[in-house]
């Protein structure tokens, strides 16, 4: 098939194949539970541990695949990203010890996220130049999606197979999707603009050298670039502490709560506590899913600037306010409206880094810019149980190799990671007004 003849949004389903796949990364909290029960020994911080370092390592995957896909091409990149996931995922299945299981899960498994997940990006904002903010949230919307479409898979699996064989299932599933959305990754011809559309002409007295390509090395001389690092760590780190604690932070409050008029939560409430955890994951990942398209298009219609200021503002609004949504449908508009912002800014800063650094080297350079992604993917997920407080040990029913016994809960209190994670976010809208422009010397 002759490039010149290749019908972009082939590009579009090859980019939601592969990002399907790799949003299941979203899913851990769901395999927690199995993991906890398989390896009694491991602590709440060791079982945090995986979920911290693969979203390190996804990012660092990025960084490097972004700039090794600019010269070798997505396609091959995509491809060798799909089989370090599947790989990851398999090996996983046979981890005996809490190293084995990071090193297969987070670390190969990561790095082969990241590989593949820069590739439909870097590849759909070279063929759409006229809907950029549209195309890139609709690129990565399959990563937000990843949870809602695997979560059911997952704890069938779990339920019918065990967590460990889980794992092997799924490696399988990612390997064989990826690969094959791998060879949708096609580069426009050089100097490809869509038929009957021309770029816009620059506003009036913008100077000449404004815009343009620049290299990764021009970029990071840019005080725009670090701008935006420090904001997209922001809204990742509210986005990230959220999304990776889902389940734990609805726990706490529902089971003081119950506790007031059951002494010893039965095994049944218990249950119905945790399927609400599971129910939030699964629609706080329709809601991230949303948020990238959403706000992708209303960038551009808006403009990137303005949509960023709602979508901090209405963030740090809600972070600040969390702690006190104890009913389940508030929250489930905490968690979900936290969600819908997260979906907006992945689908917002590739088109922000298009926009300002060129689209010639939007591999590399998103590549850094993600790595923001990754910082927040370890200080969100990390503050929380950090800095959470002890508020009631609970007593609760539990099964322990067939016989009903009593274990005790310790409820904890989030509010102080709550409140450092919404001033941060609407610190970020001083600092996006600060924002200009960039220009080439």
């Amino acid at each position: 098939m002759a490039e010149k003849t290749f019908n972009r949004w082939l590009v579009v389903v090859g980019a939601m194949l592969i990002q399907v796949s790799l949003g299941a990364v979203y899913i851990y909290s769901v395999f927690k539970p199995g993991l906890s029960a398989r390896f009694p020994t491991w602590s709440a911080t060791d079982l945090a541990l995986p979920a911290q370092l693969i979203l390190a390592f996804f990012a660092l995957g990025v960084i490097f695949a972004g700039k090794i896909q600019d010269k070798i091409g997505p396609r091959i990149v995509a491809t060798v990203g799909g089989a370090m996931l599947g790989l990851g995922l398999i090996l996983a299945s046979f981890a005996d010890s809490l190293m084995m299981f990071t090193l297969s899960f987070a670390v190969i498994g990561g790095i082969g996220i990241g590989a593949a997940y820069v590739c439909p990006i870097a590849t759909c904002v070279k063929w759409f130049p006229d809907k950029r903010g549209m195309i890139t949230g609709l690129a990565v919307a399959g990563f937000g999606a990843g949870a809602l479409v695997f979560t059911p898979i997952a704890k069938a699996f779990i339920a019918s197979s065990g967590i460990m064989p889980t794992f092997m299932y799924l490696g399988i599933i990612f390997l064989v999707a990826v690969i094959l959305g791998a060879q949708l990754m096609v580069v426009p011809p050089a100097g490809y603009k869509p038929a009957g559309w021309n770029p816009p002409a620059p506003a009036a007295g913008a100077k000449a050298s404004s815009g343009g390509d620049f290299s990764t090395g021009e970029m990071l001389k840019t005080p725009q670039f670090y701008f935006l690092w420090i904001t997209y760590f922001a809204g990742c780190t509210a986005g990230l502490m959220i999304i990776m604690n889902i389940t734990n932070m609805w726990q706490a409050p529902s089971m003081i709560e119950m506790a007031k008029t059951m002494p010893t939560i039965t095994k049944d409430a218990f249950k119905t506590i945790a399927d609400q955890g599971a129910l939030a994951v699964m629609i706080v990942a329709i809601l991230n899913a949303a948020g990238r398209l959403v706000w992708g298009q209303v960038s551009d219609v808006i403009g990137r600037k303005n949509t960023l200021y709602i979508l901090f503002a209405f963030a740090g609004v809600i972070m600040l306010v969390l702690k006190m949504f104890t009913s389940y449908p508030l929250y489930l508009f905490g968690v979900c409206s936290i969600g819908f912002c997260f979906g907006g800014y992945l689908g917002l800063y590739p088109a922000i880094t298009a926009d300002y650094f060129g689209t010639k080297n939007v591999g590399a350079n998103y590549g850094l810019m993600f790595a923001a992604y990754g910082a927040g993917g370890l200080f969100g997920p990390w503050l929380a149980p950090k800095l959470m407080s002890i508020v009631g040990q609970i007593p609760y029913e539990a099964m322990d190799k067939g016989i009903q016994v009593v274990k005790q809960f310790g409820a904890g209190d989030y509010s102080t990671s709550f409140i450092i994670s919404g001033v941060m976010c609407l610190a970020s809208i001083a600092i996006i007004w600060m924002l200009k422009q960039p220009s080439k010397a």
